[in-house]
């Protein structure tokens, strides 16, 4: 037995011994707010349990172990539905991204230990109103203040902005410069005066994403973690950990299991619609492809594991992934007939084609938009040249708005 297979099996059973106590069973019928408590409590024993920070150094609260172990890790996890929906993105990327680049060492491990035991949140502050995938025309502004900095500005789609209590933000601190040399990256407490957190209700109902204002907000330059005009750099760090991150060959929607499962009990023509051409095609497209994306997940993971970077292919997980999952919504609504009209606002995205379809259309636009991720995908794999871009190297502050 392989020291990974040994790693599974562990995981696998501690993951069934809490599984009563904090699997999907266990948070059926809770508001947000009792899954949230509950969440904090998982996180908690599986940070006990020594399941937490898996591919962190120890010497800040980590497990010390592989890449491969987190994935590991991560893929047993999910088949139990446990509580960390809430913790995804502030352990996926802000976190990791303060490890990296945070300089006062003892305060970033208090941040990572507090993180992994569920009592911290963190959110990430990139979209904006004027400038969502487009991360280098945003135009929340960062200038000068004493020995620190003044902050104002909107960000737009921050995931669980209402429960953090810190961000990463990303601020023009030079509007002379080019759009993407006058950018600075920081960390801001969410709690500070002049922060004001809106929830955004969506189309399936929820509101896990925000619009945050901030009016005069009191920044330390300690609270700076790039160089004065090298934010965008730190910024496409954090987004190519998001590539990766935020990967699930299925584009978080429900497993092609279940859409076998339910076409065993429904006809076409009168006749089994797991028979008919065009469902198995369907079935035999998906698995095919949800197989290349793994894949693709897993190259990435062992060069991680080598000490090199992923490269950009991660943008091709969550553009095919979510394009696929909404089409398969699809037919699963339509393979229903009427059926298929019901819908629960609070039923699990992954558990049902209806609420899965309507969310579709949020997930192709978080986390980069499909014309962004195919502009990088024509660039950085294919090798393709450039669109056209007359705002390049144009100053921001001549740029027509």
């Amino acid at each position: 037995m392989s020291e990974f297979e040994a790693f599974r099996l562990r995981a696998h059973d501690w993951l069934a011994s809490v599984a009563g106590t904090f699997g999907k069973a266990a948070r059926k019928g809770l508001s947000e707010a009792e899954d949230l408590a509950l969440g904090r409590r998982y996180l908690a024993a599986r940070f006990d349990a020594g399941f937490a920070g898996i591919n962190w150094p120890k010497e800040i609260g980590g497990q010390g172990l592989s890449h491969i172990e987190k994935v590991v890790f991560d893929t047993e996890e999910m088949a139990f539905g446990m509580p960390t929906v809430y913790f995804g993105i502030s352990l996926g990327m802000p976190v990791p991204i303060l490890i990296r680049f945070g300089e006062d060492k003892a305060w970033v491990k208090e941040r990572v230990i507090a993180a992994l035991r569920g009592e911290e949140i963190w959110c990430q502050l990139f979209s904006e109103p004027a400038g969502g995938s487009d991360l280098a025309g945003l135009r929340t502004r960062a200038e000068p203040d004493g020995n620190g900095w003044k902050l104002n500005g909107q960000k737009l789609w921050t995931s669980w902005a209402q429960y953090s209590d810190y961000g990463v933000i990303v601020a023009r601190t030079d509007p002379t410069q080019p759009k993407h040399k006058g950018l600075t990256y920081f960390w801001v407490d969410m709690r500070a005066k002049g922060v004001e957190v809106r929830p955004i209700k969506l189309a399936g109902g929820d509101s896990h994403v925000n619009e945050v204002f901030f009016d005069d907000v009191r920044l330390d330059d300690s609270q700076r973690m790039s160089p004065i005009g090298g934010g965008f750099g730190v910024a496409m760090t954090t987004l190519m950990i998001e590539r990766y991150v935020a990967t699930d060959s299925g584009g978080f929607g429900p497993p092609l299991d279940l859409f076998v499962d339910l076409v065993k009990g429904l006809e076409i023509n009168e006749r089994p619609a797991l028979n008919d051409g065009r469902v198995r095609s369907a079935i035999a497209r998906n698995h095919a492809m949800r197989a290349g994306l793994e894949s693709i997940t897993a190259r990435a993971m062992q060069m991680l594991q080598a000490g090199m970077e992923p490269g950009p292919e991660g943008s091709l997980n969550k553009l095919v992934s979510v394009r696929s999952r909404q089409k398969l919504s699809e037919l699963a609504i339509d393979l229903q007939g009427n059926l298929g009209f019901a819908f629960d606002e609070h039923a699990p995205v992954k558990d049902n084609w209806t609420t899965s379809w309507i969310n579709a259309p949020t997930g192709r636009i978080a986390g980069g938009a499909d014309e962004m991720l195919l502009n990088t995908i024509a660039e950085k794999i294919l090798g393709l040249p450039q669109d056209h871009r007359p705002d390049k190297g144009v100053p921001f502050n001549q740029i027509p708005a």
